[in-house]
């Protein structure tokens, strides 16, 4: 064949592969308002840089090859802010992005990348699951050898954007990311709707099933839902700016913005002086760390504490925040497996760990210990134990019981620094006092005072100071500026910027 007929045959091929599941179903999701597989990828990656592996792909059945334009599953390679990352984008335009032999194999070949050459993974979810017939009987889902398809150990960063229906591999390696954000709308579950129906002979809600609500309310498998795909990817990329392309290097650092750290005088005014006063924490933690850095993950799960990643000037750091405007602050068993998690992606990726403490312990009941209480406490502190990166923990008003060890306190963490207006104790002195001398404030007023006055004895942040419970004393406003010094002091130097990844391998969900 003469080359001017190789190019033609080149072009021809290759605009077919382009052409995805043809003009009719990519006209209908433009209608729809929802991007497709290919506009996704050149959504996020910077313009110009996404290279494709796989674009001739097809089915491995002869009969479908001319049905099947890179087998439904996008892979390649991009860059975001000029750092390299490999992408999987299904297209459910070609047979539901269902997943078969040979776009698993294409899947599997830039994951091997990425862990190999330290590159951050992208899946961008949508499909229908497991495509069959190919996968019915034992030759098509007993054979084959991928004893690692669903390993994480952590090399790189994973992400997931949950963008539509997904079933099987989709909703496989949303559980498996690191960060998991989900356009409204979209449905993730085990198996579809259809088939979950089928099963249980009776109707089955979609959202009920794998919607938005549920996995960022009940299962907390997702850390944030937005309206759109353009909000999903901006999401991806916002995340990853966070993070080191790999576990062996540090996080990016970046500009501070103008104005941060300004209005930390602010900070008291936002505190209530009563104890039992709640407040958002939100606001303050906009107050101490750069400006608009805050990037919350989680915040419809647990929400008795914050987790997020923001930036101290310029550098990535992670919040574990009180927020006693949810239930008092007190920690639930949602709460404990929102921070384990936070712990883990945290040391994995080398990002210092800061808590902001206002806590009146544990969330205590019937409701609390069906859940596995007293295992989430104690795998909070395990994975406590396990971080390598540096550890900073400030009380802001209040640390009670056990949940003070959990927060940093005793041991737990780099430095320790006391707000004056902290307080540290076993339990609310209120409650104490009835359980330790049986005196009701309404039956014995005076007692009660009295008694209230002695377990309020040796609680304040001057005498934690003394006893070297805490290692400084701070106003509230000088906060920005002694977490920054305390980060620059514990620096790992020994180790450019890189922990010990002591819990690589703890479950992404569980």
């Amino acid at each position: 064949m003469a080359f001017e007929q190789q190019a033609e045959e080149y072009a021809r091929r290759r605009a077919a592969a382009l052409a995805m599941g043809g003009e009719a179903k990519l006209r209908q999701r433009k209608e729809e308002g929802i991007l497709n597989a290919r506009e996704r990828v050149a959504r996020l990656v910077d313009p110009g840089t996404f290279l494709e592996a796989g674009l001739f792909a097809t089915s491995i059945r002869p009969e479908m090859r001319d049905r099947s334009p890179a087998d439904g599953k996008i892979t390649g390679y991009g860059r975001l802010d000029g750092r390299e990352v490999a992408i999987v984008s299904n297209d459910f335009t070609v047979m539901g992005a269902s997943s078969s032999t040979v776009n698993t194999a294409k899947v599997g070949r830039v994951k091997r990348t990425a862990t190999a050459r330290g590159l951050p993974m992208v899946f961008l979810g949508e499909s229908t699951g497991a495509r069959m017939p190919d996968t019915m009987g034992a030759a098509g889902v007993g054979a084959g050898d991928r004893p690692t398809q669903y390993r994480r150990m952590r090399e790189t960063p994973w992400v997931s954007a949950v963008l539509g229906h997904c079933y099987g591999s989709s909703s496989w390696y949303a559980a498996l990311a690191d960060f998991v954000v989900m356009r409204k709308g979209a449905i993730t579950a085990v198996s579809s709707v259809k088939l979950t129906s089928m099963a249980i002979s009776e109707a089955v809600d979609p959202e009920a099933l794998g919607g938005w609500r549920l996995h960022t309310e009940v299962t907390g498998m997702v850390d944030l839902a937005v309206d759109t795909d353009e909000e999903a990817l901006d999401a991806v990329r916002r995340f990853l700016s966070y993070l080191p392309s790999h576990h062996l290097e540090a996080p990016p650092r970046r500009p501070v913005p103008e104005g941060s750290g300004a209005e930390a005088h602010r900070i008291l005014d936002l505190l209530p002086e009563s104890r039992t006063q709640v407040y958002d924490v939100r606001k303050i933690l906009a107050l101490i760390y750069d400006r608009d850095s805050v990037f919350e993950l989680k915040p419809r799960f647990g929400k008795s504490i914050v987790t997020a990643l923001a930036r101290l000037d310029g550098r990535s750091v992670g919040i574990v925040a009180s927020n006693p405007i949810a239930k008092g602050g007190a920690i639930d068993p949602e709460s404990c497996e929102k921070v384990v998690s936070f712990l883990v992606l945290c040391d994995s990726f080398n990002i210092p760990l800061v808590f902001m403490v206002d806590q009146p312990g544990f969330l205590i009941g019937v409701e609390g210990e069906r859940k596995g209480a007293i295992g989430r406490v104690m795998n909070w502190m395990n994975a406590l134990s396990l971080v390598t990166v540096p550890k900073i923990s400030v009380v802001m008003r209040k640390s009670y019981g056990q949940a003070v060890l959990n927060m940093g306190g005793g041991g737990n963490a780099d430095e320790v620094a006391c707000w004056f207006s902290a307080e540290v104790n076993f339990m609310d002195p209120r409650s104490a006092v009835p359980i330790v001398h049986g005196v009701q404030e309404a039956d014995d007023p005076e007692r009660f005072r009295t008694l209230l006055a002695e377990m309020q004895r040796g609680t304040s942040a001057y005498d934690a100071a003394a006893v070297n419970a805490a290692h400084a004393v701070i106003s509230p406003v000088e906060t920005r500026d002694y977490l920054a010094r305390m980060l620059e002091i514990h620096e790992m130097r020994l180790s450019d910027g890189v922990g010990e990844h002591l819990m690589r391998t703890w479950p992404t969900s569980y």
